[in-house]
């Protein structure tokens, strides 16, 4: 059975994309610096004696591993500039020290093209990073291409507003949003008209699960690759919606928008399509409509356990 290392493997896209990976016949061997130093499946891809333990063996590699927040980029610079760059770095010089070097595929980020001139953004528009996390995706980016000059195969997926788990990081918009929905809580709207291209988790694995596939059958000129529905929802009409869905208990509040943030972005998935066979099948309406469901469960578990 095939290994592939998974990077970054307790996130939300890693917990989802394992079991899937699993299916289809891979071995995964998961590395999170999240697991307790003694487990077996600790790593940190900044450490890269850890990743030299670990990438033994793999076919291919999918880096997930990063610093995952705009928000948190900003906090701490130096971290994110760290892993999301010098960790990708890290990675590709392993890789390329196999006596069979793995496939290696970069997780990068809608961020990339900092506020885009005109919509829906295509793979080839300009790269115009406006914080610091999208400044180390580009440069991550610019690696995972260079890397190719040295034969290493590659491939690169910019990833879009990614949602679909009651487990995510409770303050990001769909989740948050969710939640307060299925309370019947109070939503912060920070910047109402603020435009973005929500992906499903579930698409979102069935189009590494692709690049996985046409990599496997020894595809190496793969070129950066939206995977992301090219539908538009701004964050009022999320609100709106997500409270719609939640029986109508939630007051929504505007607040003001971050000015580290890009205001409006979503992209054309026709190269997906093309080269991946791949397109988003879960509508946003969909996707928070089961999310709210989730929540809901998970409330009334918990009420009945306190009880």
């Amino acid at each position: 059975m095939s290994k592939i290392l998974i990077t970054g493997a307790v996130g939300l896209i890693g917990r989802t994309l394992s079991p899937l990976l699993s299916q289809h016949h891979f071995q995964v061997i998961a590395f999170d610096k999240t697991y307790p130093q003694t487990h077996a499946n600790y790593g940190d891809i900044t450490q890269i004696e850890t990743l030299r333990q670990a990438m033994q063996g793999c076919v291919g590699v999918i880096n997930l591993a990063a610093v995952s927040r705009v928000i948190w980029g900003e906090q701490a610079p130096e971290l994110c500039r760290l892993t999301n760059f010098q960790g990708m770095r890290n990675v590709l010089q392993v890789a390329q020290e196999q006596t069979t070097p793995p496939w290696v595929i970069f997780s990068s980020s809608r961020e990339v093209y900092g506020q885009p001139e005109s919509l829906p953004v295509h793979e080839d528009m300009p790269l115009q990073p406006m914080n610091v996390y999208a400044h180390a995706k580009r440069d991550a980016e610019n690696a995972v291409l260079g890397a190719r000059q040295h034969g290493l195969q590659t491939a690169i997926v910019r990833l879009s507003n990614v949602y679909g788990c009651t487990k995510d990081h409770a303050d990001r918009v769909v989740p948050a949003f969710a939640h307060a929905a299925a309370l019947g809580q109070g939503m912060r709207v920070d910047g109402t008209n603020h435009t973005f291209d929500f992906t499903h988790v579930s698409d979102t694995v069935r189009g590494i699960l692709a690049a996985v596939q046409r990599l496997q059958a020894g595809v190496r000129d793969l070129p950066p690759i939206h995977l992301l529905t090219g539908n538009a929802t701004t964050l009022g009409q999320l609100a709106t919606l997500a409270n719609q869905l939640g029986q109508g208990r939630s007051q929504i509040h505007e607040a003001k928008e971050r000015n580290f943030d890009v205001a409006k972005f979503y992209g054309n998935p026709t190269r997906a399509k093309t080269l991946l066979n791949w397109s988003a099948q879960i509508s946003i309406e969909q996707g928070l409509k089961q999310l709210i469901a989730d929540f809901t469960a998970e409330l009334i578990t918990t009420t009945e356990v306190i009880a």
